[in-house]
């Protein structure tokens, strides 16, 4: 019968959580909610940027790695609420496979400074009406 010391145990467990929990660590996820402005987006309009507001603090965000269905974001602030609010140049997102005449999913996604995942979405309408 194999009689193991308590340092043995104590190893054995703590290699047992490691390999049970980090993983699962690794592919945390948190949903955030997010609004786009424009919430109407016209492929015609000559407007500069897509505005998405999202519940994060700012000083929470790793800004660098936040997009929005693959578009990089072009620069951030904080709303006066203190929370993360990105930009993203309007040019890039018409450029985007948008179905016009029907609502489309923007997605955005990035990490906290902290390293964990966030996703939101919210669907805009897209016309190509004017100009």
């Amino acid at each position: 019968m194999l009689t193991l010391t308590s340092n043995i145990r104590t190893r054995l467990s703590v290699l047992l959580f490691v390999m049970l929990f980090i993983p699962v660590i690794g592919f945390c996820q948190m949903t955030i909610e997010i609004q786009v402005s424009p919430n109407v987006l016209n492929l015609k309009n000559k407007g500069e940027v897509v505005t998405v507001h999202t519940d994060l603090a700012y000083g929470a965000v790793s800004a660098t790695t936040v997009m929005l269905n693959g578009v990089a974001i072009d620069h951030w602030k904080a709303d006066n609420q203190g929370n993360f609010v990105a930009k993203f140049l309007i040019e890039a997102i018409k450029d985007l496979p948008l179905n016009i005449c029907e609502y489309n999913a923007l997605v955005m996604e990035g990490y906290t400074k902290t390293g964990v995942a966030f996703t939101g979405s919210y669907d805009v309408m897209v016309i190509s009406k004017g100009k």
